[in-house]
C-alpha cells in the first residue's frame, strides 16, 4: 500500500487539477440544469450523475458524450443533454458514534473535516451521528467552522443503529437546498440496533437516488456476524448508489479516503436521456453506463446508479 502522506498530496494535486481545468475550459450546460439529477422528472426524461475514476480512484475529467453509452434495462438510450460542472451539492454525512469507533473517532472527526475543507465552497453539509438511535448533530450549513464546532465534543457509547440513521437522512435531505445531491458514512456498518432492517436501508436508498460514499473502519478480529456484514452491506450501497467505498484498518487512511470523496464529487458528469419507456407504473428500472474512452487512458471505472423508479400515475 502507498504510504498516506504520498497518496494524500497526490488526491490534493488531482483536485487542483479537477479546479483548474474546470476553470479554464468552459463547461457545456445541460439542456434543463433545473431538474434533479437521477431522478425520473416526468414520464420519460431522466438524469444521471456519473463519475469516472481512474489508478488511485482519481477521477477523469477530460472525456465527453461521444465517451458514454446508456441502456435502460438492456435497451440503448439516446443522450440528450451533458454535463461535467463542480456545481453545489446538498451533502448528509453520518457519523457512527457506537463504543466501537471509540479508538478510530479522533481520525474520523479529521476526515470529516478534511471533506469539508476540499469540497465546493458552496456546498451545504448535515450530520448525523448516530449510536443507539440516530441524532442530527448539525443542521444544514455551509460553514466549516460550524463543522468542527459541532464535531468538537461528540462522543462514543453504546450500539449501532446505521439504517435508522440512513432512513433518518434521507428523510432530512428533502429539505435540501440543491438538486445535487449524496451521503457520506463513517462507520463499520455493524448494525446491531436498527428498528429498521437491511432491506428498508437499502429500499429507502433505491427511492432516494443519490450517491452514497463510505469510510468503511474495519475491527482486525471482525469478532460478530454484524461486524463481518458490516463492510459488504456499505460496499453494495456505495456500489448500486453510484458512490464509492474505501475500506482500510489504519485510522491514518481515512483523511485521504475523504479527500478523495470530495473530489470525486466535484467532478461529476450529468447524462439526461429521455426513456423509451412512458409507463408511469412505479417500477424499478435498471441502468447502466458503459464507457468508451479515448486511446491512451488507463484501466477507467464508472460509477453510476444502478437505476431508478419510475413514477406513479
Amino acid at each position: 500500500m502507498r504510504p498516506c502522506n504520498s497518496r494524500f498530496a497526490l488526491l490534493l494535486f488531482s483536485l487542483l487539477n479537477v479546479i483548474a481545468a474546470q476553470a479554464q475550459e468552459p463547461q457545456p450546460q445541460a439542456a434543463t440544469p433545473a431538474l434533479s439529477p437521477a431522478t425520473a422528472v416526468s414520464s420519460d426524461l431522466v438524469f444521471l450523475p456519473v463519475s469516472v475514476t481512474g489508478p488511485d480512484a482519481r477521477p477523469i475529467i477530460s472525456l465527453g458524450k461521444q465517451n458514454f453509452t446508456l441502456l435502460e434495462d438492456n435497451r440503448p438510450q439516446t443522450i440528450l443533454s451533458f454535463s461535467a460542472e463542480d456545481a453545489p451539492a446538498s451533502i448528509g454525512i453520518l457519523l457512527d458514534l457506537s463504543g466501537s469507533m471509540q479508538l478510530k473517532l479522533p481520525a474520523a472527526r479529521a476526515a470529516i473535516l478534511e471533506f469539508g475543507r476540499n469540497s465546493n465552497p458552496h456546498d451545504e453539509f448535515f450530520i448525523v451521528g448516530f449510536s443507539r438511535r440516530p441524532a442530527l448533530l448539525a443542521d444544514f450549513t455551509s460553514s466549516a467552522d460550524d463543522l468542527k464546532a459541532r464535531l468538537a465534543n461528540v462522543e462514543t457509547g453504546h450500539s449501532t443503529a446505521l439504517y435508522d440513521a440512513l432512513c433518518f437522512a434521507f428523510e432530512k435531505m428533502n429539505a435540501s437546498r440543491y438538486h445535487r445531491r449524496a451521503l457520506l458514512i463513517v462507520s463499520d456498518g455493524a448494525d446491531n440496533a436498527s428498528i429498521h432492517t437491511e432491506h428498508d436501508a437499502d429500499t429507502a436508498a433505491r427511492k432516494a437516488q443519490l450517491p452514497i460514499y463510505s469510510i468503511i473502519v474495519t475491527h482486525p478480529d471482525a469478532a460478530t456476524i454484524e461486524e463481518r456484514n458490516g463492510p459488504i452491506f456499505l460496499n453494495g450501497l456505495s456500489n448500486s448508489t453510484g458512490g464509492q467505498s474505501f475500506q482500510d484498518g489504519d485510522p491514518s487512511q481515512m483523511q485521504a479516503a475523504a479527500a478523495t470523496v470530495s473530489i470525486a464529487l466535484r467532478a461529476q458528469y450529468v447524462l439526461g436521456y429521455k426513456t423509451d419507456n412512458v409507463r408511469m407504473d412505479g417500477r424499478w428500472r435498471k441502468v447502466k453506463v458503459k464507457l468508451s474512452p479515448p486511446p491512451g487512458l488507463p484501466q477507467l471505472t464508472v460509477h453510476a446508479r444502478a437505476g431508478y423508479y419510475a413514477p406513479l400515475q
